[in-house]
């Protein structure tokens, strides 16, 4: 199945260069954040989380990972994830990979379907403009049970709606998790993420500046509520 996503996001590519970038663009930054609050669920305390990526032509491909500062428990996580857009059409495929799991010892290379870490992810959206939605669900990997105890083919799916308010830019985002899954706590339809976060750019000399964003986050599934305070650095 991740063979078949990888080839047809690889067609795309082939059959839409005309529409794409046409240089080769690179990501490099940080965020450091107080906690790390992920589609509504709790996943650790102050963190930083680096980011590197590449794309062209409209494919990409993006290493991301988080590592706790405060708390040496922190499940830690790295992520790659492959990616294609045109237009306001977007698919990818991501590979979790989190410190505890099935794996005992904690091995990234251990990609055994009922020992590993991993969670194998797939994505497909389209940015409306005034609002983009996403739905993913996972194929493969380290995945949550459903009611009866098999494999759940956990999904989620999420609209974010941008905007600019008093010189800020703000984003509000509401996810919901379709049908029941151990990964996120559900035992049917449930909105696990109400989220609002607002980003200023900090000016610190006339060409180097930093965004800070806070976010107020509500889990409605778990009664859960969380303030974030965060900070990105990149060159």
């Amino acid at each position: 199945m991740m063979k078949k996503i990888v080839v047809i996001a690889m067609g795309l590519v082939l059959s839409s260069t005309a529409l794409a970038q046409e240089k080769v663009e690179t990501t490099v930054s940080g965020d450091f954040v107080s906690s790390y609050i992920w589609r509504g669920q709790d996943l650790g305390s102050a963190a930083v989380q680096p980011t590197l990526g590449v794309a062209y032509k409209g494919l990409s491909l993006t290493a991301w990972g988080s590592y706790g500062l405060t708390n040496p428990d922190d499940v830690k996580e790295f992520d790659l994830t492959l990616g294609y857009s045109v237009g306001g059409f977007n698919i990818g495929l991501t590979d979790y990979w989190f410190s505890v799991g099935l794996d005992p010892d904690g091995r990234y290379f251990k990609y055994d379907a009922h020992s590993t870490n991993h969670v194998f992810e797939a994505m497909v959206g389209y940015d409306f403009g005034p609002v983009a939605l996403a739905w993913y669900t996972n194929i493969a990997g380290n995945d949550g049970e459903n009611k009866d105890g098999k494999r759940a083919y956990s999904s989620y799916v999420e609209a974010n709606v941008p905007f600019s308010l008093a010189g800020v830019d703000w984003k509000a985002t509401a996810g919901v998790v379709p049908y029941a899954t151990t990964l996120y706590g559900t035992t049917g339809f449930a909105v696990t993420n109400l989220s609002l976060r607002a980003t200023k750019e900090i000016k610190v000399t006339d060409t180097f500046s930093v965004p800070v964003f806070g976010q107020v986050t509500g889990n409605p599934c778990s009664q859960k509520a969380y303030l974030v305070f965060g900070l990105t650095l990149q060159p």
